[in-house]
């Protein structure tokens, strides 16, 4: 048996019960891993109000680190013992030991602690699939000035620090003057604070207005709008999240109107569905990370009995960097 937390329907933080599951051995293709810690995601969120639906009971987290258990039969990459760490989907890491698809499971270098590896799998290997993957027409090259939302976020505070490792000119956003100084301290060269300002009016200052070549976005509705006017002609409107909330449908035309705009909405599952992608796409985030180009901040630590209590501080915003619950 193992503690796992499990929602039996969709709704508030109230809603995530700590229960006693049943843990098998792996079939063809998989892993069991006991966790040592695990990463918290926005996307939990999303899972547990049920905008992204769950069948029923669930078990919910995306991310996590620990020592493989057992492997199944196929499972070439991976053994028993192996230190791994992980972004995957099905969900299911807010749990003590899993069972679940070995493809996205990676060796985690000895170099990076298990705390790090719980934090760092989903936010990096996204920061990862947005610079080098989701581009704007051309490119991007040394700088280049791009709009990063949530840049004192997880996703965020990684994305800041490589963008300056590849001599782009970042220009990001958050909601507090702490977030601000936060995300300008690890390599963000302009922030700017939207409880105090128009990040539209500022973008158009700083780039003398001629736009950014591309929005990175996981807020959704509070700032698509502007988003859209802060871009140069045939700049990048890059969807990665609904913080605020879905984006209400919009007539295409308007992209045309705005300078002949390109719109995309990613997701990370995509970009790892294959074992090669994700193992490429980790190289480069564990050498990131391993060099000192990039550091996870991990701000917040809760126990995987306090899960309630660590949703309620995602949703208030109260979070900066990684949050991992520990166990």
């Amino acid at each position: 048996m193992s503690k796992a937390v499990q929602i039996r329907q969709h709704g508030g933080p109230e809603q995530m019960e700590l229960a006693d599951v049943q843990v098998g051995d792996p079939g063809p293709g998989e892993i069991r891993i006991r966790h040592k810690a695990v990463g918290l995601n926005f996307i939990d969120v999303y899972h547990r109000t049920g905008l992204y639906q769950l069948p029923m009971p669930a078990t919910l987290g995306m991310e996590g680190s620990g020592i493989v258990e057992a492997v199944g039969q196929g499972v070439t990459h991976l053994k028993a013992g192996d230190r791994a760490a992980y972004a995957s989907q099905p969900p299911g890491s807010y749990s003590e030991v899993r069972v679940m698809p070995a493809k996205t499971v990676c060796k985690l270098p000895d170099a990076i602690d298990f705390d790090t590896g719980a934090a760092m799998m989903l936010k990096g290997l996204t920061a990862q699939y947005l610079l080098k993957r989701t581009q704007p027409q051309g490119g991007l090259k040394e700088g280049d000035f791009v709009l990063f939302h949530a840049a004192a976020g997880g996703v965020g505070l990684i994305a800041v620090q490589w963008a300056k490792a590849m001599g782009l000119r970042l220009i990001g956003t958050a909601g507090s003057d702490e977030k601000c100084q936060l995300a300008k301290s690890l390599g963000a060269e302009f922030m700017v604070n939207y409880s105090k300002e128009d990040f539209k009016d500022k973008v158009k200052e700083i780039t003398g207005g001629k736009g950014v070549k591309v929005v990175y976005d996981s807020v959704g509705k509070d700032t698509w709008d502007k988003s859209l006017d802060c871009l140069s002609p045939f700049g990048l409107m890059a969807s990665f999240g609904n913080a605020s909330g879905p984006v209400p449908p919009f007539a295409p035309g308007i992209l045309g109107v705005k300078g002949s705009l390109y719109v995309t909405r990613q997701t990370l599952f995509t970009h790892i569905a294959t074992r090669e992608a994700t193992q490429q796409m980790a190289d480069d985030l564990f050498a990131a990370v391993t060099s000192g180009k990039v550091k996870i901040r991990i701000d917040q630590k809760f126990p995987l009995a306090q899960v309630r209590e660590a949703h309620q501080a995602l949703e208030a915003r109260k979070t900066t960097g990684c949050t991992i619950l520990t166990l």
